[in-house]
């Protein structure tokens, strides 16, 4: 059983010591695609740039470059960067560069953290002017159905500048039921009356509520994002009342994170204003006014659509999407929404039989400027993807059409499943941690394990001679179990506490042997024959060593369990380290000594 285990262990330890490609990744966009052509001229890009590689591997729309160090790799992510122009992302990574046949076999090196492999650190504050924004629009849609379900009327319902609803009647008895109406409602309260008006405002409550949901769900979302997108081992994480902390190990393009992190895409579903549309080219010539309540919106070949500006349906109700090919070979998007969304749009497509709706595609994106409080200011960029006549009343699920290409469907397909951010969120702080740092670090960590290994070694060989080398190749042993564990392991990432912690384990695997070792030594001296005394040194000493680890164990997933970041990787190998040490120091020193000393008559032990 030991040899299996340490056979095992070592088969999965060893994908980490081929360690890392530098590589470049280029993928296309909306607007451009990955094909041969493209490698061909990546190719002959790299050839007459006299750049070596060692290998360029074309897969699933996208290439991969291993190239030899990083000084190449900046090299030709340069040159690669200006050939193909910015409708290609461009982006440096670090590639595994395990051999296939461990592949094959599932193992693969450890999953290293932002400190030791590199990557990029994001601080990211959600907007909360939006979300506030949202909140009283929403709040407004709120109370016009809480109205007519009342039966009450009112002449206008709007929101001012500080995002206060006006509601504004015809006399003061239905100002008098409205205000009676809304001191029964728990989310609003009155702030101020005039004859035929009132104004309301959100609760404190409310609007407490609404700002922990946008920062809640935003991590979550950004989780998903990242998760879908292939990242490795991201920590995303709340920070404070606003902000989200957001580290993605093994990404060196700035750009490409954000990318990935920014993109606030979701869908609104609207209804085509069909009744003025015939008088579009007269509105947009300035001949006529664009009518109260209705918008412009073009498509994406610039063919205007009018929209009124009630929103049937947000993305916040999205619960799943998948992208296909439909029967005539052009690419759409699946959705499947939740039970109030199904209802909604149930009921509009009841009531708008054989009348046109509109997907628009939204977005907010970063302009370059900032307030006057030193923040971005995001614009919001729409555009209408398909317009379709409802042909019958559906639900929940449904399809959208109108895509220009299949890729185009599978970014927004996973953009929705993954979800649409609740508010806009603004990189504040932005920090790169190179190869070269990360692997410092690595090197430093390693130093500091076989100093530590070294010591603990030579300590045990003076005081304890062949049952201190048992004790020696537990803890070799000990580390290569627990390299093989980790990197098994799919939610483990090793960060430098993580390396503190195996350090800390190579000194307390010691303590199972001191134990033991010490407990033989006083059964001789009290008299005990060889044979009898290793057993009642193993026998006696393990209750106080299981007692000693399952403490030290306890705190470890007390730690895991409410740390976060550094703190859990310190816990996860301090963890996995008290599993395997009591394991070798038990188990594996005690099978040597039976391999040495058992089933024989021996006079005198080597301790």
């Amino acid at each position: 059983m030991l040899v299996v285990v340490i056979c095992l262990g070592l088969l999965y330890a060893l994908p980490n010591i081929y360690g890392e490609d530098p590589a470049i990744q280029i993928s296309g966009s909306n607007t451009a695609e990955i094909n041969v052509a493209t490698q061909d001229k990546i190719k002959k890009l790299l050839a007459d740039n006299h750049i070596e590689t060692k290998s360029l591997v074309y897969e699933n729309k996208s290439i991969l470059i291993r190239v030899g160090d990083n000084d190449t790799q900046l090299k030709a992510k340069e040159l690669i960067s200006d050939a193909l122009g910015e409708q290609y992302i461009v982006a440096l990574n670090l590639a595994p560069a395990t051999p296939s046949w461990l592949t094959v076999l599932g193992a693969e090196p450890m999953k290293l953290g932002l400190d030791l492999r590199g990557g990029v650190h994001f601080l990211m504050e959600v907007d909360m002017t939006t979300a506030l924004s949202k909140l009283t629009e929403q709040s407004i849609e709120n109370i016009k159905a809480e109205f007519a379900n009342s039966k009450l009327n009112y002449k206008k319902i709007s929101k001012n500048s500080n995002q206060q609803i006006v509601l504004q009647f015809d006399n003061t008895e239905e100002r008098n039921k409205a205000i009676t109406k809304i001191n029964g409602l728990q989310d609003f309260r009155v702030i101020s009356q005039s004859e035929n008006s009132v104004v309301i405002n959100v609760s404190e409550r409310r609007l407490q509520q609404a700002k922990n949901d946008a920062v809640q769900q935003n991590t979550t979302i950004l989780r998903n994002r990242v998760n879908q997108l292939g990242v490795a081992e991201p920590i995303v994480q709340r920070q404070g009342a606003d902000r989200i902390v957001v580290e993605l190990p093994g990404i060196q393009d700035t750009a490409l994170a954000k990318r990935i992190l920014g993109a606030t895409a979701t869908l609104e579903f609207r209804q085509v204003n069909e009744e003025s549309t015939p008088n579009l080219p007269a509105i947009i010539n300035g001949d006529m006014r664009i009518p109260y309540g209705s918008e412009i919106q073009y498509m994406e070949n610039g063919r205007p659509v009018l929209l009124y500006k009630r929103i049937v349906l947000t993305g916040d109700h999205i619960t799943d999407s998948s992208y296909r090919a439909n029967q005539y070979g052009q690419p759409e998007v699946a959705i499947t929404l939740d039970g109030s969304g199904g209802k909604r749009m149930f009921d509009f497509t009841q009531k708008n039989l054989h009348k046109a709706m509109a997907t628009l595609f939204v977005e907010y994106k970063d302009t370059g400027k900032r307030d006057e409080n030193d923040k971005p200011i995001l614009e919001k960029q729409e555009r209408v993807i398909n317009v379709a006549t409802i042909q019958g009343i559906f639900s929940d699920r449904f399809q959208v059409t109108g895509i220009s290409s299949i890729d185009e469907a599978k970014n927004l397909s996973l953009l929705l499943r993954a979800g649409a951010l609740i508010a806009p969120i603004q990189i504040i702080e932005e920090r790169t941690v190179g190869p070269s740092m990360g692997q410092e670090n690595i090197t430093q960590g390693l130093e500091s394990c076989a100093w530590g290994l070294l010591i603990s070694v030579i300590f045990m060989l003076v005081m304890y001679r062949l049952f201190g080398v048992f004790a020696s190749l537990a803890l070799v042993a000990n580390l290569i179990l627990i390299v093989g564990v980790m990197s098994l392991l799919p939610g483990a990432t090793l960060s430098m506490p993580g390396i503190a912690g195996i350090v800390l384990t190579v000194g307390m695997a010691v303590d199972a042997n001191v134990l033991i070792n010490e407990r033989i030594k006083e059964e001789l001296s009290n008299g005990r024959g060889v044979q009898h005394a290793i057993n009642e040194g193993y026998a006696g000493a393990w209750s106080s060593i299981f007692d000693a680890n399952l403490t030290t164990l306890i705190t470890a997933v007390i730690l895991y369990a409410v740390g976060t970041g550094s703190i859990k990787g310190f816990a996860i190998t301090l963890g996995i380290g008290i599993v395997t040490s009591m394991f070798t120091s038990i188990v594996g020193t005690r099978a040597l000594a039976n391999l040495i000393y058992g089933g024989r008559r021996v006079n005198k032990l080597s301790i």
